[in-house]
């Protein structure tokens, strides 16, 4: 028993000395050149960061200039949703992010005035709506214009789900997930201002945590 726990505690310290080290040279995962450090792919500028593309704040690839679509892809993507039904501003946005499988959710700076200019072209016009939303069906002329961008459109289309089925290859199973979070919480702490004693407090809380899941 006696063993057990001497070589527990070995561990324990072991781990405590490890995490000073990186804290004070900079290297390992949570250290400035680590893969949760700065400038490491899971670091505030990596593509898997908060500011990356696939990071919390990140909605995948984008086009020209940062936009997902060109405006003239956008409007043949709001023409095509809105010949399945009629629709108003906030349905498209939401059915946007549901076949990009969150990884695309327009502004209504984006969408209201490109629907403004659908209608002044005659391609969709306004429909009666039980509530104050202005709602819009597509018009003869606007199946005319899908039939004749019909590849056009199909392309833009296929790209929401080519996104949308990236996403969920990519897209963490919850222990990798929880990991992930708690790597980020410790990189991102130890970045605030990190010594040996709050190093040696997070040693505490992983080796808790450790022997918790143990007992499982």
């Amino acid at each position: 028993m006696s063993h057990s726990c001497g070589g527990w505690e070995q561990r324990r310290n072991f781990k405590r000395a490890a995490i000073a080290a990186m804290v004070a040279g900079g290297f390992g995962p949570f250290g400035e050149h680590g893969p949760f450090g700065e400038h490491g792919p899971f670091g505030r500028h990596g593509p898997f960061g908060p500011r990356g593309p696939w990071g919390p704040g990140g909605k995948g690839p984008r086009g020209p200039r940062g936009r997902f679509f060109s405006r003239d892809e956008l409007r043949l993507v709001l023409l095509s949703l809105i010949s399945e039904q009629p629709r108003h501003g906030y349905d498209l946005i939401k059915a946007l992010e549901e076949l990009s499988g969150g990884q695309y959710s327009p502004s209504p700076g984006v969408i209201y005035p490109a629907l403004s200019l659908l209608a002044d072209e005659g391609l969709i016009a306004e429909q009666d709506s039980s509530d104050q939303r202005r709602k819009f069906a597509i018009t003869e002329a606007g199946t005319h214009e899908l039939e004749a961008s019909k590849a056009d459109t199909e392309r833009a289309m296929e790209r929401l789900k080519d996104v949308s089925e990236r996403a969920e290859r990519h897209r963490a199973p919850p222990v990798e997930r929880a990991s992930f979070n708690l790597f980020a919480a410790i990189s991102q702490r130890m970045r605030q201002g990190g010594d040996e004693e709050l190093a040696h407090k997070v040693a505490e809380i992983l080796d808790e945590a450790a022997q918790r899941i143990e007992r499982l």
